[in-house]
């Protein structure tokens, strides 16, 4: 039985490990967002500890229309942000989930793979 996804126009991450993500067989090795159809663009946030609203209010500039859902990677720990940050995205109805990048990267394929208008926010740690 051959396995394809059901959308293989969406990205997909291909690899990930310590320091780095492989998206589409292109390795990075800072954060970024990528999106199911929207493609893959440096993040502007490097720790988790540096996070605010404004990193969160442009993630949607990454995505032709507004995401159904933000994956939130959070590093190699599961770490959750204050809500006041995600007010912007909340507001628009745009749910987020929070969870280590590593699981993140996983969630993403499935997501992109599904169809659904997903977009994926990874804090990528050295």
């Amino acid at each position: 039985m051959k396995l394809h996804a059901d959308h293989p126009e969406a990205h997909s991450i291909t690899a990930y490990g310590d320091g780095w993500i492989t998206v589409n067989g292109q390795r990075h090795a800072q954060s970024l967002v990528i999106g199911a159809t929207s493609g893959v663009a440096p993040w502007a946030c490097q720790r988790f500890e540096d996070l605010e609203a404004a990193h969160f209010d442009q993630l949607l500039a990454h995505a032709p229309e507004p995401p159904e859902l933000v994956l939130l990677g959070s590093g190699r720990r599961l770490r959750f942000v204050h809500p006041r940050l995600l007010q912007g995205l909340l507001g628009r109805r745009i749910g987020v989930e929070t969870m280590d990048t590593a699981a993140a990267c996983r969630t993403f394929n499935i997501l992109a793979g599904e169809g659904r208008r997903v977009l994926a926010a990874l804090l990528v740690e050295p």
